[in-house]
């Protein structure tokens, strides 16, 4: 049978009362008053059924039980210190790992880290992009255990879903909204794009990033909404990854169908147009997702507040997400 050990707190006291030969200083360095550790190390002597001192009228000695304690007990106490030394060591209050899907994390996230690190120059951010932050089926979702293929467990996750995940805080940050994109080049030529009409001259770019075929944002769609018949909106290139079918748009193949938020620093640069202001809505959205026993850690709750700031959402954290649809 396993040994029942005594209290914790009792060795402790024994420890550092066997280290001063004295209550009255363990009682200062433990920060508690000579009495509760008077009870403390009789209630260890009670549980072993020996006695650890000799209480003498001026002074303690140890008993030989007590001096054959001792020495095990504080290379105990060591091992103790140790191991708390090197959780702290490994995850550090200014270490954050955060997990996000791989085109918002290169597209829209990377470029304005600089602004964050600048803030906050003693946080060690680790950044990896997953596509399983991208959900796949309507309903309640679970945040996966992607820990194992980083350095240590993330500590927010950024999901392009639905918003409702049990256990964790949730916060919008981005609504995307799809507009067509392409390159100016192919405003130009003998059939350029000029009304949304001129669709039916240019081949489509089509993104299967969402796998949830009723989320996915899709040219018959678009070109219903804008008005636009006699289109084959089967044809063209598929593309499983956003940054592949932007980098398409971006080399003059075609016309993408894209987010915003991922496509805004090429439109502001120049390299990329948006030649109709018709888009598309979508209930997939981004959150930020942290466990609700990390939610307030300050590292945490820092990067999640700069996030809000970055999108312009200005949502209280913690906030509730948006009605789930129905499945």
């Amino acid at each position: 049978m396993v040994e029942r050990l005594p209290p914790l707190n009792a060795l402790r006291a024994f420890e550092v009362a066997a280290r001063h030969l004295s209550f009255q200083r363990a009682a200062q360095e433990l920060s508690v008053t000579p009495t509760a550790i008077s009870h403390q190390i009789r209630s260890l002597e009670e549980h072993l059924g020996v006695s650890l001192f000799h209480r003498l009228t001026r002074a303690l000695e140890l008993t030989p039980e007590g001096e054959a304690m001792l020495p095990k007990l504080r290379e105990g106490m060591d091992c103790f210190t140790a191991a708390v030394a090197a959780v702290r060591e490994f995850v550090p209050d200014h270490r954050l790992v955060v997990l996000a899907p791989p085109s918002l994390a290169l597209r829209w996230l990377l470029p304005r880290l600089q602004r964050f690190t600048n803030m906050y120059p003693e946080v060690e951010l680790h950044l990896s992009g997953s596509a399983a932050m991208i959900d796949s089926g309507e309903g309640r979702q679970r945040v996966p255990d992607a820990g194992a293929a980083l350095s240590a467990a993330p500590e927010i996750w950024i999901r392009n879903g639905y918003g409702r995940y049990p256990g964790c805080r949730v916060d919008l940050v981005l609504e995307p909204d799809y507009t067509p994109v392409c390159s100016p080049q192919l405003l130009r030529g003998k059939l350029p794009l000029r009304k949304p009409a001129d669709m039916r001259y240019q081949t489509l770019i089509h993104d299967d990033t969402i796998q949830n075929l009723q989320e996915r944002p899709n040219w018959a769609e678009w070109l219903k909404v804008a008005g636009v018949k006699g289109v084959d909106t089967a044809a063209g290139p598929h593309f499983t990854d956003s940054g592949l079918a932007i980098a398409a748009a971006l080399g003059g193949f075609g016309v993408a169908l894209q987010s915003r938020p991922l496509v805004a620093a090429e439109i502001a640069a120049g390299q990329l147009i948006a030649p109709f202001d018709i888009s598309l809505g979508r209930r997939f959205a981004y959150y930020i997702v942290t466990p609700e026993e990390i939610a307030d850690r300050p590292v945490v709750a820092a990067f999640r507040n700069w996030l809000l700031d970055e999108s312009g959402m200005n949502v209280k954290a913690g906030s509730e997400p948006g009605t789930e649809p129905a499945a």
